[in-house]
């Protein structure tokens, strides 16, 4: 072989290689033409914390001097009252794309859904939306349980179950799914996350290959991902704390902010707010970037908390992330 015809081949070989790394719906012609990018804060609680605003502000801000695709907030973000207009307008001052995902808590205190879809302008309890080759869902995972049940709504009712399937079918897109409650822990998860991850896989099945990527989602205030059936399961961190109920509350601010705010002694508030930039590139990879703080002490070890399953800890960071959606 020619020096240079072995090169050549040696050079294509390579190519090839790096080709085949990728999902196969990247080479169906209908993959994505650059690398998608977006902002992504959860669990801010506007109405818990009391630096809310600046927590959201601080995302904002970075949000802007960076090159993004948009912009989401995965719940737990607001309830629709006037004293929230200004919060949310930290948000909206963001000019690129924006999202909304649903939360538990963003209905506290009466509000209905519709109530706050309107005051945040939202086009629905969930849509899709596509971006640069990649289809993005957003779930709303607060339908009414069956009875009988108690507590806050962690459900995905039969017409939403029905337009998942049917929105899944209509796309020949890799897929990126929202939801504010996970689908991969039974405790506290969406109740009937089995079924839904049941489409999920489904959709892969008849597509042959992994056309849903991964499920990305909040509510447990918690850092860790697992993968289940070719599907990764994220959850991403609060911006502001991780909640430990009666047993472990302590007043770590002045009187006045805790007669003000009088869920925050139930908390271990973040001293720095967390939120992440998340990647997905053309060499099969979606990257999520670190974020780090401290706990504003006392931290759960110096409270005495005991340790918590690997799938919950209770940790002051968003941990960096390389995981591969390649076949």
């Amino acid at each position: 072989m020619k020096q240079n015809t072995r090169r050549k081949f040696l050079k294509d070989s390579a190519r090839l290689a790096t080709v085949l790394s990728i999902p196969p719906i990247f080479l169906s012609g209908y993959g994505p033409a650059k690398n998608v990018k977006f902002g992504l804060i959860t669990d801010v609680h506007q109405d818990i914390i009391f630096d809310g605003e600046t927590r959201l502000q601080a995302f904002v801000t970075d949000s802007k001097n960076r090159k993004l695709d948009f912009i989401v907030q995965m719940g737990d973000f607001c309830v629709p009252k006037s004293e929230n207009q200004r919060f949310l307008d930290v948000f909206n001052d963001y000019r690129g794309e924006r999202h909304h995902v649903l939360g538990n808590h963003d209905m506290d205190s009466g509000f209905t859904r519709e109530q706050t879809i309107k005051f945040w302008g939202m086009k629905s309890k969930y849509y899709s939306f596509d971006c640069n080759g990649i289809h993005f869902v957003i779930l709303d995972g607060n339908d009414p349980n069956p009875p009988p049940f108690e507590g806050y709504n962690r459900y995905i009712g039969l017409d939403q179950m029905t337009w998942l399937k049917s929105n899944l079918d209509g796309t020949s897109l890799p897929v990126i799914i929202f939801s504010h409650q996970t689908l991969e822990n039974q405790d506290g998860g969406i109740a009937n996350m089995s079924k839904v991850r049941a489409v999920l896989e489904e959709a892969n099945k008849t597509a042959g290959f992994p056309k849903v990527l991964a499920c990305l989602s909040g509510h447990h205030h918690t850092d860790y991902h697992t993968k289940i059936n070719d599907i990764y399961y994220i959850q991403i961190n609060s911006a502001s704390y991780h909640w430990v109920g009666g047993e472990y509350k302590i007043k770590r601010f002045s009187q006045d902010t805790h007669e003000k705010y009088q869920w925050l002694e139930y908390t271990i508030p973040y001293k720095d707010p967390l939120y992440t930039f998340i990647t997905i590139n053309l060499e099969g990879y979606l990257s999520i970037e670190s974020k780090q703080s401290v706990f504003v002490g006392p931290g759960p070890e110096e409270m005495g908390m005991p340790k918590r399953p690997d799938n919950d800890p209770i940790v002051p960071f968003i941990t960096g992330k390389d995981l591969k959606i390649s076949s």
